[in-house]
């Protein structure tokens, strides 16, 4: 006899970006037979930017989002250096670096201010009418302005290095297309004081509210997994650039400081039927075992240390809190606000660099056929290759952005949040939560991670005047 299956969807997942859901199947008893995380929508940009110039490539593919748009123009300027040639000049590369701590910061602040904090100062099974942004802003007003404050000045550094806060057109192939104005410069290093005080006050809160949590919740969504980040030859983080290391479960260096184009050696991507977004795995592994994470808590536990003073300090705290390696979720929040001091503690040291605001910007070399990118973007380690041909038109691209990175781990941390809360239970909207909040801990950016295989299903109707259909036509997906 085929037992019968109760589905349950959460449909849209709400403070992510992006439109995803979750689907829970539960038998007549209230187990938890399977919990999964799909993206709904689908992009296309690694099809569609195939035939186009590979010089438009760092402007078209950063429309694949609106949150995080800076990490793509510089990882796919990044492979098209290699590409042109070019080694960029020392000034293009601070300023490239100055761009890229402004777009963390500012990711940061947005998600941990307004996205996650609800969850966490109010409680996760709290009143929904009032665990939002507007609950935040009328109960903590101070802490939602400081949140707004402290974007404000990431993009305000994005605006003056990378041309516009959104959609900017700052890093091309070889390099950036302008200086820092030295009034911005001067006017963001009068701010800075005030922007790291408030770093240290968010480093402190995170840590207070995931310590309380972490407690209250034992076990949420933890399930041990490796880690991937970039480091720089010294071993310290490097958010720009470095070498891959990745560690295993128990922190054991599974291989350390290989270059960009080893990336297509070392990571496979799985293909499933019930998502557009791919499944990454380390291949030595193989897809059961090979799943890992990426992002801030990947890297703080990656590095041997950050090359700034407070955060450093900030960062051996949180190791501090538990024994071995911290796999728990929650504990994102508090390593994305070290990371976000660091940033800002980044800035402060660039701007001081009179290489920003004179010297070369671009630079060319022997042209090559293809080239690979690797940033840590807000959510971690992302991935851009691209072939070129004769002609300059782009031949093949690949895309894996950090969502996908995590995409087997959100998966794992939901159904086990799923199995200690909702098996058993009668389903309210406080337990499903339960299951939002641990993908939100991620920080998905579910835009980036649309990747598809084969044909996808078409339906295209012509109406009339009247809005009668006169005629349909379906491409099936087969």
């Amino acid at each position: 006899m085929t037992e019968t299956l109760r589905r349950i969807a959460i449909d849209p997942l709400s403070r992510v970006e992006g439109h995803g859901k979750v689907t829970l199947l539960l038998d007549d008893a209230g187990h938890v037979h399977e919990a999964r995380l799909h993206i709904v929508e689908f992009r296309g940009f690694e099809a569609f930017i195939v035939g186009r110039p590979y010089w438009e490539v760092p402007v078209v593919v950063q429309r694949l989002c609106g949150i995080c748009p800076v990490s793509h123009n510089l990882c796919a300027a990044k492979a098209l250096d290699a590409v042109v040639g070019a080694v960029p000049p020392p000034s293009a590369v601070k300023l490239r670096r100055l761009m890229h701590a402004g777009q963390l910061l500012q990711s940061h602040a947005l998600h941990f201010f307004h996205l996650a904090s609800p969850d966490l100062l109010f409680g996760f099974d709290s009143d929904v009418s009032k665990r939002n942004l507007i609950g935040l802003v009328e109960k903590h007003p101070e802490l939602a302005k400081k949140g707004v404050l402290l974007r404000k000045f990431g993009q305000q550094v994005l605006e003056a290095v990378y041309g516009k806060r959104i959609h900017g057109t700052g890093a091309i192939p070889g390099g950036v297309n302008r200086h820092l104005a030295i009034d911005a410069r001067d006017a963001f290093l009068k701010q800075l004081p005030d922007i790291k005080a408030w770093s240290l006050d968010a480093v402190a809160l995170a840590r207070e509210l995931t310590l309380k949590n972490v407690e209250r919740h034992k076990g949420f969504g933890t399930v041990p997994s490796a880690l991937l980040s970039l480091v720089a030859a010294d071993g310290s983080l490097d958010l720009y650039d470095g070498g891959l290391r990745a560690k295993d479960a128990d922190g054991r260096v599974l291989f350390d400081g290989l270059d960009a184009s080893s990336y297509r050696h070392l990571i496979k991507e799985e293909v499933r039927p019930w998502s557009y977004m791919k499944f990454p795995y380390l291949a030595a592994m193989g897809p059961e075992s090979g799943w890992y994470k990426v992002g801030p808590l990947a890297r703080l536990q990656v590095c041997d240390r950050l090359s700034t003073p407070l955060a450093e300090a900030a960062r051996r705290d949180f190791l501090a809190s538990t024994t071995g390696i911290n796999h728990a979720p929650l504990a994102f929040h508090w390593a994305r606000m070290v990371e976000l001091l660091h940033c800002a503690e980044d800035i402060e040291h660039l701007l001081h660099d009179e290489a920003l605001v004179m010297g070369e910007l671009v630079s060319t070399g022997e042209r090559q056929r293809e080239g690979v990118g690797i940033i840590e973007a807000p959510r971690g380690t992302l991935i851009h290759h691209y072939e070129v041909g004769e002609d300059d038109l782009i031949t093949r691209c690949n895309l894996i952005v950090s969502t996908t990175n995590n995409n087997q781990a959100m998966n794992e941390a939901i159904r086990s949040v799923a199995r200690q809360y909702i098996e058993g239970h009668r389903i309210t909207e406080g337990l499903l939560n339960h299951v939002e909040v641990a993908v939100r801990a991620f920080d998905p950016c579910l835009s980036c991670a649309t990747h598809a295989m084969g044909k996808m299903p078409l339906e295209v109707s012509l109406v009339d005047a009247r809005g009668e259909v006169v005629s349909s036509l379906r491409r099936g997906d087969a």
